[in-house]
């Protein structure tokens, strides 16, 4: 099987940051996908065909029994290899090489390399001016290399910092690149991708073109209806797929009584006027609310609200005459947050995507041409598709709606309390230039009421905590800084204006990965 885009395989081990090294990769215009270690055997390399390989870091030691292994294999494939922290330890210890813990040669945090007397092509652009900071996050270290290494940087902690096998085009590191703490890293990698020899043919223009003629391959002449929620993903997924397939497409925008103040109709005439598209507008806000009443749990929340959806378009479905194919906008991230390492069951992250399948009853097929892409990427193929900026630019909103940002019980006048918050929230961030700035915002009504003074009288009335976030991919996320006024009188905005309200918080904090939502 042959392949549009150089590919670069990254074995996940189970590090954190693992998603970080496809950014810098994919920033670098180089096509990589992230696959567990447990699902990466002979055939899975030579179906794959990778141009190079990353070993990501991980919690294991590589002595313990069990410990995950790449296939052995993966050493005869004749491409260059970087092992990155436990990547490092599984290419010393598989290639003949000795790891070993303890003995107060753990590091974790900053640290500096000092580079030896040897120049590294990997390393062009480093140590001009002395040694580098890197990110560390070891408790094991490697106490004897692997035949035909040799060291090209230590630390204090890591004798063995950089080492290389140049005639095989082995690299191994004992730090994090992919992490900001490591200012340099992304030149690392950056070097790495130029020895491996990509050329940067991965581009939004090109991902256009291969994405629509594998929707065409995939659907022939069948229908699809696409769930269009009026985001960022579903808005992009919705035109591409137009495009590819044309009046065999019907969007379905679902209004579960959980949209924005105003967001249904906005979507629908964005759609319907600029785009001639096929769309259905499902008014379903008594269904969704009306099984949602007296639930309080969030996943019993997400579960229901998923199954829902899959009721509905299969109801409309059938009302066009039958479609072989439910579009969806998943993207990389949802895919990457729903599978698990170690093969194991998967935390649960987002199980309100489906990005498992189908019920088997639907008897519909996934179409998902965004699921290779991160936020930024489906952004800049919007731009390319030539959706408005300020669809593109639209904060991401979650396809449960104010299910999730109303913990708690949902009743209706709970959602038009918290409506109009987050309204007069929005409003205040985009009356002060901010918009643009932020990932995302949004405004959550708190499941608590306090006892408070408005003019002579006193008020029982909810609390309402408000999120702004940046983020470029969703991956990490840290809060916004807001100033002290802009917060003031956004909350008294909120109070003043919001008939139910009586208090106003600001959440400030960061996000690893997991979930930048409230619930």
């Amino acid at each position: 099987m042959t392949h549009p885009h150089q590919r670069l395989l990254i074995i996940d081990f189970g590090s954190q940051v693992t998603q970080l090294i496809a950014r810098r990769l994919r920033e670098l215009k180089v096509y990589c996908e992230i696959h567990p270690f447990n699902r990466v055997n002979e055939a899975f390399l030579r179906e794959f065909a990778p141009k190079a390989v990353i070993f990501s870091g991980g919690p294991a030691s590589v002595y313990a029994e069990g410990a995950p292994m790449p296939p052995a294999g993966v050493f005869d494939l004749g491409v260059p290899i970087l092992g990155i922290c436990y990547g490092q330890q599984v290419m010393m210890h598989s290639l003949g090489g000795h790891v070993e813990g303890g003995h107060g040669t753990a590091e974790f945090g900053r640290a500096r390399v000092t580079p030896t007397d040897d120049r590294l092509p990997l390393l062009e652009g480093w140590f001009a001016e002395g040694p580098e900071q890197v990110w560390m996050s070891h408790g094991d270290h490697v106490s004897k290399i692997a035949p035909g290494f040799q060291v090209y940087g230590t630390s204090p902690n890591a004798p063995f910092a950089i080492t290389a096998d140049v005639s095989r085009n082995f690299y191994a590191v004992q730090f994090h690149p992919e992490v900001h703490h490591t200012p340099k890293g992304a030149k690392l990698y950056e070097n790495f991708v130029r020895l491996a020899g990509f050329t940067g043919d991965w581009t939004m223009a090109s991902y256009r073109e291969d994405a629509i003629q594998k929707i065409r391959d995939q659907v022939g002449d069948r229908k699809v209806i696409c769930a269009l929620s009026g985001g960022v993903d579903s808005s992009v997924a919705a035109i591409l797929i137009h495009e590819a397939i044309g009046e065999q497409l019907t969007c379905v925008f679902v209004d579960h009584g959980l949209m924005r103040l105003n967001e249904a109709e906005e979507v629908v005439t964005m759609f319907r006027e600029a785009y001639n598209l096929p769309l259905i507008h499902a008014d379903e806000s008594d269904l969704f609310l009306g099984a949602l009443e007296g639930v309080s749990d969030p996943e019993v929340k997400r579960k229901t609200i998923g199954r829902l959806f899959i009721e509905v378009f299969e109801k409309h479905a059938k009302a066009i005459g039958g479609a072989d194919f439910l579009a969806q906008g998943t993207l990389y991230p949802d895919v990457i947050e729903s599978v698990s390492f170690s093969g194991g069951p998967s935390v649960t992250i987002k199980s309100h995507h489906n990005v498992g399948g189908l019920p088997e009853k639907m008897g519909m097929k996934l179409v998902e041409p965004l699921r290779e892409l991160f936020k930024d990427e489906v952004r800049a193929l919007g731009r390319e598709l030539g959706l408005p900026a300020k669809f593109i630019g639209r904060h991401p909103f979650p396809g449960p709606g104010l299910a999730i940002r109303c913990p708690g019980e949902i009743t209706r006048d709970k959602l038009e309390i918290l409506r109009r918050a987050d309204a007069v929230y929005i409003d205040q961030i985009r009356k002060h230039g901010l918009y643009d700035e932020i990932w995302q915002a949004f405004a959550a009504i708190l499941p608590m009421r306090t006892v408070g003074v408005m003019g002579d009288g006193r008020t029982y009335d909810y609390a309402v905590g408000l999120r702004a976030v940046t983020s470029v991919d969703g991956m990490t996320a840290d809060y916004y800084p807001f100033t002290h006024d802009f917060l003031g009188e956004t909350a008294t905005r909120i109070i003043n204006e919001v008939k139910g309200v009586n208090r106003v918080f600001y959440d400030c904090t960061s996000k690893p990965p997991g979930t930048i939502e409230l619930e």
